[in-house]
């Protein structure tokens, strides 16, 4: 007798997949996937659904725009067999890195089966010791001047805030004083037609390519944080209102896109007030927030998990481009004390 097959509603294949429901959509929009449809049109996804949801994921993983995974099932795999290469390079390192570890775990328990404890001082570099602050600095204004260290630094680091709350000058400060640090204001479009080096220039279009072919609109407002991007590549860069004059599209593309860059470049830091570009559902573990108060107390570090400190006032001020859009141009302001 033949084994009923199991379909899963959206919600449960997401869940499956470990990705999120949204994505499901984009993949089924871009025709990647068609899940099948019960009698009441709900959508309903079987065993071949959820394969080939998978293998759009993990070609996600690996950096692939949702043009270049059409591609690849269509049979043109060079864009996978590039990042496969780069993936591959990546873990070569992680693995070198991962067997000297090995190696002086090894090295302490020979030395330790032969009754040598002289070897007791070589735990020391087998102990994962907290890194030192990437900056630290006073706290300007409307802050009190606390000592505030940037520790826990990802290769996403979202800025975050209601009106008024300071996250401006936080930014600022914080390509102020982290070393090789720039800033990249909302003055874009100044730098959309400035001539760089051949090498520069192959990065801009590459990267304008690779999100034009995700959904997003070719924009002036787009060209000119793409190449900001890319002038910076080497820095730690602070950028701020990242989604500036971006349309939803084009923004869900942009996130996706400094997603791909992965963790090997210098920390991105990004002023956002868009959940299209900071989603906690597609925020991944590089990615975290720094969350400033209202009530001016201190900025904290939030992980984007539901049950982190922080984590409901932070979506809070997070809203989808239509309703951001209209308080464009809007600025709190908080009178100074005599």
């Amino acid at each position: 007798m033949r084994a009923s097959v199991t379909f899963l509603s959206p919600a449960e294949a997401a869940r499956r997949l470990g990705i999120s429901a949204k994505a499901l959509r984009l993949y089924e929009a871009r025709g990647l996937v068609r899940p099948g449809r019960t009698r009441a049109g709900w959508r309903a996804y079987g065993p071949d659904d959820l394969a080939r949801a998978s293998e759009v994921a993990a070609m996600r993983s690996l950096g692939l725009s949702l043009a270049a995974i059409e591609r690849v099932f269509a049979g043109t795999t060079d864009a996978l067999r590039e990042a496969l290469a780069v993936h591959e390079t990546r873990l070569g390192i992680e693995l070198a890195q991962a067997g000297r570890r090995l190696a002086k775990v090894r090295a302490v328990r020979r030395a330790l089966v032969a009754s040598d404890t002289t070897v007791l001082a070589d735990l020391a570099a087998l102990r994962s010791t907290p890194a030192a602050p990437l900056a630290a600095f006073d706290l300007p204004w409307p802050w009190g001047g606390e000592r505030f260290e940037l520790r826990d630094v990802r290769a996403l680091n979202y800025v975050v805030g209601p009106l008024g709350s300071g996250k401006t000058r936080l930014a600022r400060a914080i390509a102020e004083h982290a070393p090789n640090a720039a800033f990249l204001g909302l003055d874009r479009v100044e730098t959309v037609n400035e001539e760089g080096a051949p090498e520069l220039r192959r990065r801009i279009a590459a990267s304008l390519a690779w999100l034009a072919e995700d959904g997003a609109t070719p924009s002036v407002a787009l060209t000119a944080l793409v190449s900001g991007l890319e002038r910076h590549a080497a820095n730690v860069l602070v950028v701020d209102l990242v989604e500036h004059g971006l349309d939803e599209p084009t923004q869900h593309a942009l996130i996706a896109h400094l997603r791909r860059r992965g963790a090997d470049r210098p920390p991105l830091f990004l002023m956002t007030r868009s959940s299209a570009i900071l989603d906690p559902a597609e925020a991944t573990a590089n990615e975290i927030a720094l969350f400033c108060p209202a009530n001016h107390a201190p900025p904290f570090s939030v992980d984007l998990t539901p049950a982190a400190k922080g984590f409901e006032a932070l979506t809070s001020c997070l809203g989808p481009p239509e309703t951001r859009a209209r308080t464009e141009g809007m600025v709190a302001t908080i009178p100074r004390r005599a």
